[in-house]
């Protein structure tokens, strides 16, 4: 890889502790493609890591719960005929899912009240509406 992904801030992937496995990819290929391995499975063990700050590794372990098997996280990439281009998107695709994981949460939410009269106003609109559309109909026409 030519160079570490970034999670968020100075925090990267660490190479070491990167885990690759390669197999025959479905898709297109040319001549060469029954005997070349271009589909990347990049395994990242989150539970055992120290790369990460406690805190994101925490948070990033709760919202990740349902994609781990075992603490680690797994992504695939074999949209491209190239293994090497291949190792990029999943390198790529992993440091965005740990960032968004790792993100803190946000503020919560402030509530906020309807002023009274943008309220009455909205009535009053309503009603005249109303008596327009009932002036419509042919009843009392006589």
């Amino acid at each position: 890889m030519p160079a570490p992904y970034v999670i968020r801030g100075s925090v990267s992937l660490p190479e070491a502790e990167l885990m690759w496995r390669f197999s025959r990819s479905s898709g297109p290929g040319g001549q060469h493609v029954n005997t070349s391995d271009s589909r990347v499975e990049l395994r990242f063990d989150l539970a055992r890591t120290e790369a990460l700050p406690p805190v994101w590794k925490e948070r990033a372990l709760e919202r990740l719960a349902g994609k781990l098997v075992d603490g680690v996280v797994t992504v695939r990439a074999s949209e491209h005929r190239s293994q090497w281009r291949n190792r990029e998107t999943a390198a790529v695709r992993l440091a965005s899912l740990l960032a968004e994981a790792t993100a803190p949460p946000p503020r919560p939410r402030r509530p906020t009240r309807i002023p009274r009269g943008l309220n009455e106003r909205r009535l009053r609109e309503k009603k005249q509406r109303s008596d327009v559309k009932r002036g419509r109909t042919g009843r009392g026409w006589t």
